[in-house]
């Protein structure tokens, strides 16, 4: 969720930029930062907080809803043939490689 606006701003410009994100579902930074300082073993309401799963962020509909086409991918070589297709066309353009499955 770091980077929410700056979809805003790549749509509000007109970017010839492809965004991609790696839904990993999670503050996975966050998760590091609790293993530096020894919390790893912190309650489950204290790790159900670096979830973006519940419910789960839909970073295709995020980008629509800023005028931004978009597609979810759910493989390498999917994510290689949108990517190719991505960076040929202009106006800005999201992927959401999503690798959970």
């Amino acid at each position: 969720m770091y980077s929410l606006q700056a979809i805003w701003t790549v749509a509000r410009e007109q970017l010839d930029v492809t965004m991609c994100i790696w839904a990993n579902r999670s503050y996975a930074i966050l998760k590091g930062e609790f293993a530096g300082v020894g919390a790893e073993g912190a309650g489950k309401k204290a790790h159900s907080m670096l979830s973006l799963s519940n419910p789960p962020l839909d970073w295709v509909k995020l980008a629509k809803g800023m005028g931004v086409e978009g597609v979810r991918v759910t493989s390498a070589e999917e994510f290689a043939d949108v990517f190719s297709v991505a960076v040929s066309r202009k106006g800005p353009f999201l992927i959401e490689l999503d690798l959970s499955n």
